[in-house]
């Protein structure tokens, strides 16, 4: 790869790296943002919903229109997107302001899926999965320190620090990608492509084999976002935590997330096949959930957190690799978009659902609810037939 390859794929790290310390940075926040304005369980719920419908709609779209215009005005116009985003966050006057800054932000995010198209542009074949390796890398680290940023910085700074660190970045991000990216998509391969087309959806939940697999995409990301949205409304009204705990908590996810995928989990699936893991990381999940309030004390709430993530590290690589599995050589790309896509949904759609049990229900029921829910993709999964090696 050459120099100006390597520098070009070093602004298109930033870019995700910024974009999920982005997202970060307002996980351990946005239930105190929320609660500040007189939201509820359903309208923080609603809050979370939102920046994951825009990013479902937007993920294919903007890919699409990349594909029709270019990468780079695609990443620009998201990058100023983005900052805009943060800062009527952080300046918010009302709950309709946060909601409107919550579906810039979405949409913003969707910029992920111009971003691999450039890294295909500019890496040869042999280098392409390395390319694309670098932005699973600024996946783990902004996962990492976002959180981390957002508590400490709303603890020590002020609520207004988080939302407008992250503008900045995303303005400098726009500064240096301005001067380094060229565009990589020559003009002899555009393409003018339907920009909404969720065919594919169907297609991959009408075929047998396909259909537990496509489920449990839907299931467990509904379940694990509603328990993100259940665990800081319970955490701050049972333990009296802040922003700097909640912080914490997603840290030591992210944490054992890297290490897990990164050390673990090759090593096990060689061992026992991604279809054991995936039940077993199911499973776990189901348990951690319906376990976290019945916990007595933050330490608990801590203790629990870790089965939790170390499934979740074990469910999220099987899922992925048993698309590989089960589909086509000649379609794996279009049956792991739907697979995204269904994730996508379930996390749009189970916040909403958390919020609405956490009000009418109460916080036990809640996390059972989400706990159901994920137990019932153990049992979708059990539909799964055995692994066979890809054709």
């Amino acid at each position: 790869m050459t120099a100006t390859a390597r520098s070009r794929l070093g602004v298109i790290f930033f870019t995700v790296l910024i974009d999920l310390i982005g997202f970060g940075i307002v996980l351990p926040i946005l239930p105190m943002y929320a609660q500040r304005f007189g939201a509820q369980g359903i309208g923080y719920g609603a809050l979370v919903f939102v920046f994951s419908a825009m990013q479902f709609l937007a993920t294919g779209l903007l890919g699409r229109l990349s594909d029709r215009v270019g990468r780079r005005p695609i990443l620009l116009t998201t990058m100023v997107l983005n900052a805009a985003g943060y800062v009527l966050f952080a300046l918010a006057p009302s709950y309709a302001a946060l909601f409107v800054a919550r579906v810039i932000s979405g949409l913003a995010s969707g910029n992920i899926s111009a971003a691999q198209a450039y890294v295909a542009d500019i890496t040869p074949p042999a280098e392409r999965a390395r390319g694309m390796g670098t932005i699973g890398a600024a996946f783990g680290i902004g996962f990492v320190v976002g959180p981390l940023l957002g508590g400490l910085a709303d603890h020590y700074l002020g609520h207004l620090a988080p939302g407008l660190i992250a503008a900045g970045l995303s303005v400098i991000n726009f500064c240096s990608a301005s001067l380094v990216l060229r565009e990589s998509l020559a003009p002899e391969h555009r393409t003018t492509r339907p920009l909404l087309d969720f065919g594919h959806l169907g297609d991959a939940l009408a075929r047998k084999q396909l259909r537990p697999l496509m489920l449990v995409w839907l299931l467990a990301p509904f379940a694990f976002a509603g328990y993100t949205v259940a665990l800081p409304l319970h955490v701050t009204k049972t333990f009296g935590w802040g922003a700097k705990e909640l912080g914490w908590l997603f840290v030591v996810i992210g944490v054992i997330a890297a290490v897990v995928q990164g050390l673990v989990f090759g090593r096990l699936e060689r061992r026992v096949g991604a279809r054991t893991l995936l039940v077993v990381g199911l499973f776990g999940m189901a348990v951690s959930i319906a376990a976290v309030p019945y916990a007595t004390s933050s330490f608990l709430v801590y203790a629990w957190t870790v089965p939790l993530a170390f499934a979740n590290s074990l469910f999220a690589p099987a899922a992925s690799g048993l698309v590989s599995v089960y589909a086509d050589p000649t379609e794996q790309g279009t049956i792991l978009g739907a697979a995204q896509a269904f994730a996508a949904l379930g996390r749009s759609l189970g916040p909403l659902a958390a919020g609405w049990a956490y009000d009418g229900l109460g916080q036990r029921p809640a996390f059972l609810v989400a706990g159901s829910v994920m137990l019932l993709g153990v049992l979708v999964s059990l539909e799964l037939p055995g692994e066979k090696q890809p054709a």
